[in-house]
């Protein structure tokens, strides 16, 4: 048994297909398919099951292809860590974010990242959190951006920021008369949520359960732009992370934001990385970028509505 064999049966179960695997391993079909068996033959058990144009695990390869993940895993962290020493700020960085927090965040950190590791290639990668999770267990990313709480007692947890949410309603909406509400008034309202395998959509329901607010059942956004744009075209009120609000994003037409006065929800956003990783203290200092983003980035337009234009001073909290 060797490294390489493993490497095999994992990209197999990773794809399911033969002339895949093989590509992605660089190999020819045959050579992948041989090692294959003969790891069967030295382990006493089959590992995959052949069906016509299906390749499926078996209970047993199940287990192996578990192992065998970890053991790759351990093996690339070894090789990083001899290279890290070498050079800690320089290399490849993989680093995982999730759709509702990446396109809004990283417009304001990676020029900072940039300037503080030249060196550092930095491959972004956005999968929902569930996604990003698994990748991560699995040594396929270094790193990964996260809405708390998660409990894995594998990985390290390195809190970054709390973002508050806001309420978006459009201009006809009653509320867009007011810069604020307590967090009660939303009793009996109708959100707009996206879909499921969002944590954008958990954070929501945690927020309507606290304010006795419900779902708008008829609809789910497979995007927090459609969520947006559904609240200007008047279909409805949501929650927005305020990073989604600030500039560069554009100003939407036709929605108020609203602070809370009372209860400010949120959702607090961390790095997380296994805590075997030979790269433990080059990430902390990765974070450190993270946590010195301008306080103001996560505070509401002061005195300002949606399409920036200035309004006369109230003393409502906007939260």
């Amino acid at each position: 048994m060797n490294l390489r064999d493993l490497k095999y049966l994992v990209a197999l179960a990773d794809l399911r297909h033969f002339g895949k695997a093989a590509e992605a391993c660089f190999v020819s079909q045959p050579t992948l398919s041989t090692q294959i068996r003969k790891l069967e033959e030295e382990l006493g058990v089959t590992l995959i099951e052949r069906a016509p144009r299906k390749v499926m695990l078996t209970a047993a390869g199940q287990d192996v292809v578990q192992r065998a993940r970890r053991i790759v895993a351990e093996v690339d962290e070894m090789k990083e860590a001899a290279r890290r020493s070498r050079d800690p700020e320089s290399g490849t960085l993989r680093l995982g974010v999730f759709p509702t927090l990446g396109p809004y965040l990283l417009p304001h950190v990676v020029p900072q990242l940039r300037e503080r590791f030249p060196q550092l290639e930095l491959r972004l990668v956005e999968e929902k959190s569930d996604v990003l999770l698994q990748r991560l267990r699995e040594g396929k990313l270094d790193a990964a951006l996260l809405a708390l709480p998660i409990h894995d007692d594998q990985l390290h947890t390195e809190f970054l920021f709390e973002e508050p949410f806001l309420l978006a309603v459009p201009e006809t909406h009653p509320l867009a008369r007011r810069d604020a509400l307590a967090l009660a008034e939303l009793s009996n309202q109708q959100l707009l949520l996206l879909e499921d395998g969002h944590c954008l959509r958990e954070q929501a329901l945690d927020v309507c359960r606290l304010s006795g607010a419900d779902e708008k059942p008829e609809f789910r956004a497979t995007s927090l732009e459609t969520l947006r744009q559904m609240v200007a075209a008047d279909v409805g009120i949501t929650l927005l992370p305020t990073l989604a609000v600030k500039p560069p994003v554009a100003r939407s037409d036709n929605i108020h934001l609203l602070g809370f006065t009372d209860s400010h929800p949120s959702r607090r956003i961390a790095m997380l990385w296994r805590k075997s990783s030979a790269m433990h203290g080059f990430l902390l200092s990765l974070a450190e970028v993270f946590k010195q983003l301008p306080q103001d980035l996560f505070s509401p337009l002061p005195d300002a509505d949606t399409r920036g234009k200035r309004k006369p001073h109230t003393t409502a909290n906007p939260a």
